[in-house]
């Protein structure tokens, strides 16, 4: 952790809906004239694409471990926490860009699938802004949460996060449903041992709870709108949250315990921007203090 230069981290499995975070905080650094060095998780992968279907396949057919991007074993957790750690003194360090389509390999010259070249940050940020599965990692070779000023957890509850998988995959990226659902059940070991914990470590969570039916999610035909949803935002330390505020602000939320509020799925933009502004404008006055 930081005083000089903090850093912020919004940590959420794949089809969580993180980038849809991340804008919210996008908006509040654009109007509080905040410069952010951004880091994607991806970034931070161990193989590119066609490496890691290879380890796939030799995993599939008994040939290795298997493995996924969930867990330790295919990602530079250790080279991200140093990478937090070497921002945190200095306000400097390496980045990449991991490739993720077509747009993208004409914006960054490299093919889809692959990495950009490592790259000196870009002077003069205010803070560092993470968004992606491993913010709160923690591990025996590797603390990433131990570096992070504000954690933040984006926890869709277990069926609506399948479906806005099963969806992404299969019309954005045009996998089938069995190999989006072949991807779930390999990924659930480290689901559960390394991407679960993490949300035990946040300073605040946002899970949002569907009001539908999605019992069976691999045969749902849209994914749940906000407004069919409500969003359940749980603090772990309440201490100077203005809750009655909160609640002023946000029509139809309600305490369901001392350290939770829910709110209707269509405010959470902007329970984000109440939130959140405040936090990260406390975050700049200590690093002004701190010279």
């Amino acid at each position: 952790m930081s005083t000089r230069h903090p850093i912020i981290a919004v940590t959420g499995s794949s089809g969580a809906g993180t980038t849809t975070v991340m804008k919210s905080f996008a908006h509040i650094f654009r109007r509080e004239k905040i410069a952010a060095q951004v880091i994607e998780g991806d970034s931070f992968h161990r193989f590119n694409r066609a490496e890691m279907r290879e380890r796939v396949r030799q995993a599939d057919q008994g040939e290795g471990p298997q493995i996924s991007h969930f867990g330790p074993e295919s990602n530079l957790l250790a080279d991200l926490a140093g990478t937090f750690s070497d921002y945190g003194r200095t306000g400097a360090g390496q980045v990449r860009r991991y490739v993720h389509d077509a747009a993208e390999a004409r914006e960054l010259g490299s093919d889809p699938g692959t990495f950009t070249p490592w790259q000196a940050m870009a002077p003069g940020s205010d803070l560092l802004f993470y968004e992606g599965l491993h913010g709160g990692f923690v591990g025996p070779d590797a603390d990433v949460a131990g570096q992070v000023d504000l954690l933040v957890g984006v926890v869709p509850i277990i069926n609506l996060e399948w479906i806005q998988k099963l969806h992404r995959d299969q019309n954005l990226r045009g996998y089938s449903q069995q190999a989006v659902v072949d991807t779930i059940l390999r990924r659930m070991p480290d689901y559960v041992n390394h991407i679960c914990p993490q949300f035990s470590r946040t300073h605040v969570n946002f899970q949002r709870v569907p009001t539908v039916d999605t019992s069976n999610p691999f045969i749902a035909k849209d994914i749940p709108s906000a407004d069919e949803s409500m969003v359940v935002i749980r603090f772990t330390n309440p201490k100077g949250i203005d809750f009655p505020y909160l609640m002023s602000m946000l029509h139809g939320a309600w305490m369901s315990r001392p350290n939770n509020i829910v709110i209707p799925g269509g405010k959470m933009g902007l329970a984000m921007q109440l939130i959140f502004t405040p936090m990260i404008l406390r975050l700049m006055d200590l690093k002004r203090r701190a010279g």
